[in-house]
């Protein structure tokens, strides 16, 4: 993978001997879903065992073709590497994780709202957010071993959510095209470190319900973990910039509901699965995902969104 970054950071001609550059690799992630290299001004990324070949390629695809939304990859087809699959990209500079008061909620909307508008192209899969929340859940389900009051409210939180939801039937919106996973990570500025922000990450880009990417910033803020400022400053540039999963103007939870309650019951099971890992308490924020699991039978989910109800 070294290799494969170094020669894609330095390309040379056919026979010409390989000049040390002494750039340095510098290893960005190493998750069992992701490992990401760079060197100088490239980004390697091996994508998780198992990865299909031809939904990846398009999905590359996708994102070559929205230069204004994606940072675009350096190349349209993937690379073996092992049991795994391989993309080029050029760095990006990422959000300030020690400053959250430049958060680039605006932005993030805006891209967002851009892609929710744009046609999905012929063949696009699904979008894995459900999936990856049922994944979660699935997660939370093998590795625990007492009926722990936590885990017990997040599935119950689980089973009260509609089966689109939990992956078990199609979205009801199959015609526009998502993220699928939009968090302030998946943000970068490029070219780095002032450029325009732009989207990163297609693993899990494709069509759906677009109300899901804006399901996470609305899970934190049902949860009281972003600020009432931050999430009307998202949602307010997201209906500026004439985003499609909400309504213009006046009530935007009837579309945001159900996603919202999804992404906080995934959060919920992923913070569980890895308290009981390491055998330890849930600190503050983890324990209010899963009290606002607990609170979620009591109401019932809205309607799912594009629904006549």
């Amino acid at each position: 993978m070294k290799a494969l970054a170094t020669g894609t950071a330095h390309p040379r001609t056919p026979g010409a001997a390989r000049t040390p550059c002494g750039c340095g690799t510098t290893l960005l992630a190493d998750r069992p879903d992701a490992t990401v290299l760079r060197h100088a001004g490239t980004v390697v990324k091996a994508h998780a065992p198992g990865t299909d070949r031809s939904a990846l390629t398009g999905r590359l695809t996708v994102a070559a073709r929205l230069p204004d939304v994606f940072l675009p990859p350096l190349a349209t087809t993937a690379v073996p590497l092992g049991d795994r699959l391989a993309t080029s990209w050029p760095y990006g500079a990422p959000v300030d994780p020690e400053d959250p008061d430049a958060a680039p909620w605006e932005a993030a909307a805006a891209l967002l709202a851009r892609l929710h508008r744009t046609p999905a192209p012929p063949g696009l899969p699904p979008m894995r957010g459900p999936a990856k929340a049922a994944r979660a859940v699935a997660l939370l389900r093998a590795a625990r071993t007492t009926p722990a009051p936590a885990a017990r409210a997040v599935l119950a939180a689980w089973a009260a959510l509609p089966a689109w939801a939990r992956a078990e039937a199609p979205m009801p919106e199959p015609g526009a095209l998502c993220h699928g996973d939009l968090h302030l990570g998946q943000l970068v500025r490029h070219p780095a470190p002032d450029g325009p922000w732009r989207l990163i990450d297609v693993d899990d880009l494709g069509t759906g319900a677009p109300a899901w990417d804006l399901a996470r910033p609305a899970a934190w803020y049902a949860c009281g973990l972003l600020p009432p400022d931050e999430w009307t400053r998202f949602l307010t540039a997201y209906r500026r910039h004439g985003g499609p999963a909400v309504p213009a103007d006046g009530d935007p939870w009837a579309a945001l509901d159900v996603p919202a309650r999804a992404l906080t019951v995934q959060t919920a099971a992923r913070v569980l699965t890895k308290a009981l890992a390491a055998d330890r308490p849930l600190d503050e924020v983890e324990q209010a995902m899963v009290d606002a699991c607990a609170r979620m039978p009591s109401v019932p989910p809205g309607p799912a969104p594009g629904s006549p109800d």
